[in-house]
């Protein structure tokens, strides 16, 4: 009894399973083909109005809801059948234009393969759903039919190849049924993972796209390097010729100090006087040296007030927003804190501000810096405004820029750091 027991509950089982199989196979195939329908169309209305101006507007709403619809895909795959599909979109700043927006995902890679999904996903991807569920409920109209269903139906009526029109063929039905019902004990589940598969084969990214994501990182690693030499090489350069050089010239006013103390008392306190004085000068130059090393309020307070205190050295007035609930590693928060010094200087400098304002905060696996003056405009990335080196800087760390500066003004400089707050 123990083992009917068993053999029941291993049946039961496996009948869940397969049904279950059948059942995830149809939702898909009901969510994929109005949706993908629906996206697809709209895409391609969307992308045909490009060129009169409407397409720059509703183009990245579009593509938002196809990332949204395989966004959707991808957690059932890894959810019901163990299948992970990587995204892998480029990263588009908050608050770009829309320009920027539709030609900055046009340009990726990620949203063709998105729209050539959804082309797959409502053909073949909802004919294998549909397929999947047939299986599994196909044989029980042959059950139905032996059960006596057969005599209220017309003569004959076909169940598959069986012609129905009595008992025996009734049964033979139900035999055709219950071969189609081991069918599907193996197909069903495997029809359901060949949907997933076929969707991660056209979403997951290429290894073209692997390789330049390779490339992509070398360089910003080079140019790490780069400029980590260059730093190393400046912070020697400011040693030699600063603090060095006024430690040498204090040993020897001491060393003078020394012969004179008894022959010339009042010379002796002159130099002492002069060594004092070159004792604090090189105190301020090791201090600033430090600072730009790595400010001491950032390592203590973090990157909030460290860019309070980068505002309140500005000779402009300037307001500054944090809202950050944690903070993040120490490189992200370097990296960010001479990215936002880097952008202020330039306001100061080159954009004849006279009121910047600073945003920080962290959202959606991000932390978003914006930084905006009311200055004459016109900056761009790569025009000698020190941007180009911000972009890198950010791109070690995945980073991503945007710079909104029309002629007149104002200048509004996003940037974006992917990271985790403590």
């Amino acid at each position: 009894m123990d083992s009917g027991g068993g053999n029941g509950g291993a049946w039961a089982g496996e009948a869940r399973r397969v049904g279950t199989a059948g059942v995830r196979a149809l939702a898909l195939a009901l969510m994929g083909l109005p949706g993908a329908l629906v996206c697809f169309v709209l895409s391609v209305v969307s992308l045909a109005l490009i060129p009169i101006g409407v397409g720059i507007v509703t183009t990245p709403w579009v593509l938002t809801g196809v990332r949204a619809l395989a966004g959707t895909r991808r957690a059932l795959a890894a959810r019901w059948g163990g299948v992970t599909i990587p995204a892998s979109y480029r990263p588009l700043p908050a608050g770009a234009n829309p320009w920027t927006r539709t030609f900055g995902m046009l340009g990726d890679r990620a949203t063709w393969r998105d729209l050539r999904w959804l082309v797959v996903d409502m053909t073949a991807g909802f004919v294998l759903g549909v397929l999947a569920f047939a299986l599994v409920v196909y044989p029980l109209e042959g059950f139905v039919l032996a059960a006596g269903l057969w005599t209220v139906l017309p003569d004959p009526y076909w169940y598959g190849f069986v012609p129905v029109s009595g008992p025996v063929s009734a049964f033979a039905a139900a035999g055709l049924g219950a071969v189609l019902l081991v069918v599907a004990r193996y197909g069903t589940p495997r029809l359901l993972r060949g949907h997933l598969l076929l969707s991660r084969a056209l979403l997951a990214p290429g290894e073209g796209e692997l390789a330049e994501r390779v490339r992509v990182l070398t360089e910003t690693r080079r140019d790490a390097v780069d400029t980590s030499a260059a730093e190393l090489r400046r912070i020697e350069r400011d040693l030699h010729d600063g603090a060095q050089a006024r430690l040498v010239a204090m040993g020897m006013d001491l060393g003078t100090i020394e012969a004179l103390i008894e022959k010339d008392p009042a010379k002796a306190r002159e130099l002492l006087g002069q060594a004092r004085r070159s004792s604090a000068e090189a105190l301020t130059e090791l201090r600033d040296l430090v600072r730009g090393i790595h400010p001491p309020v950032l390592a203590e307070r973090g990157l909030g007030d460290a860019v309070r205190a980068l505002a309140l050295r500005l000779p402009v007035p300037s307001e500054v927003t944090v809202e950050l609930a944690g903070r993040a590693d120490a490189p992200v928060e370097s990296a960010a804190y001479f990215a936002v010094s880097e952008v202020l200087t330039n306001a100061v400098k080159h954009a004849g501000a006279d009121r910047i304002w600073v945003d920080l905060h962290h959202a959606d696996g991000c932390l978003r810096i914006v930084v905006t003056d009311n200055g004459r405009g016109g900056a761009a990335i790569g025009a000698g405004s020190g941007l180009a080196g911000v972009e890198r800087r950010l791109g070690t760390f995945d980073g991503v820029l945007a710079v909104s500066s029309p002629a007149s003004g104002p200048t509004m400089v996003t940037m974006e750091i992917p990271c985790e707050l403590s």
